[in-house]
């Protein structure tokens, strides 16, 4: 310290909020500083073998990367950061599912217009769990605030997404996953789960079955970051987040914003039900 920023990244000046009301200060004047319109959360989920570190640099590039305008808030589970502990960190993110549920609750009483979520990977399966969880209880969404549910490279056994849309009654046009058949972590994931396919690998028509919108990233090969995170490592995709992200409508209006003229050009297939 202090860090060189044309070579380092680095978390300065971190604050330990004592309550959940001192957080909600907090969290409500950052959205106060900004436009009216653009007041706005952005929850975060990290995926598997990732450091808070890690997730805190890569949320923070993301939102610079897609241009942001709201507040993003990162939801981070202790995930053991090391390859070999796969299993380790599925127990854990499941584990984290009552805290993911006290967080969201915590959102709800900040002053923000709306909310978008956004898992990657495994985190994909805890966010899909707290929603089922939610859902029964009659609290997913009960504030309609909700904006969209995005989900990037989930590493969720195909079966068990289909039985979870199975438990939620409510709407699933909010909910948009990107896929990527040459995603190569899920391929690893997919050999040590008895050779099941992962949603994030998953055929894109088979998915748009069960209602929800799927973002094929599997012409994308430009993704500095690999096969597994393209929504962070293709200047593609990351355009067509930061457009979702910023539109007032957000990715599902058909009418005022349609998906369709977001891709316009670009090698990604949008399927829907």
């Amino acid at each position: 310290m202090p860090p060189d920023p044309r070579t380092e990244f680095a978390v300065i000046e971190p604050t330990v909020y004592q309550t959940d009301d001192a957080f909600i200060r907090s969290l409500n004047g950052a959205l106060a500083k900004l436009p009216p319109g653009d007041r706005d959360i952005l929850f975060f989920v990290h995926g598997y073998n990732n450091t808070i570190s890690d997730s805190i640099l890569r949320l923070a590039q993301f939102v610079e990367d897609t241009d942001f305008k709201g507040v993003p808030v990162l939801f981070s589970w202790a995930s053991a950061a090391q390859p070999v502990k796969y299993v380790y960190d599925l127990n854990s993110a499941l584990a984290a599912r009552p805290q993911f549920l006290k967080a969201a609750d915590i959102l709800v009483r900040t002053k923000a217009n709306g909310a978008d979520i956004f898992a990657h990977s495994m985190g994909s399966m805890l966010l899909m769990e707290a929603i089922v969880f939610a859902e029964r209880a009659g609290k997913f969404n009960s504030t309609g605030r909700l904006k969209s549910v995005m989900m990037a490279s989930p590493d969720i056994d195909i079966d068990v997404f289909r039985s979870q849309l199975g438990m939620i009654d409510g709407d699933r046009t909010k909910l948009f996953v990107l896929t990527s058949k040459d995603d190569n972590a899920l391929g690893f994931s997919r050999r040590i789960s008895g050779g099941i396919s992962r949603v994030g690998a998953s055929d894109s028509a088979e998915l748009a079955e069960l209602g929800v919108t799927v973002i094929d990233l599997s012409n994308i090969d430009d993704s500095k970051s690999g096969s597994h995170s393209k929504f962070a490592g293709s200047p593609e995709v990351v355009q067509l987040i930061g457009q979702g992200l910023n539109s007032s409508s957000r990715f599902g209006s058909k009418s005022n914003h349609p998906l369709e003229n977001m891709i316009s050009g670009l090698p990604i297939l949008v399927v829907s039900n």
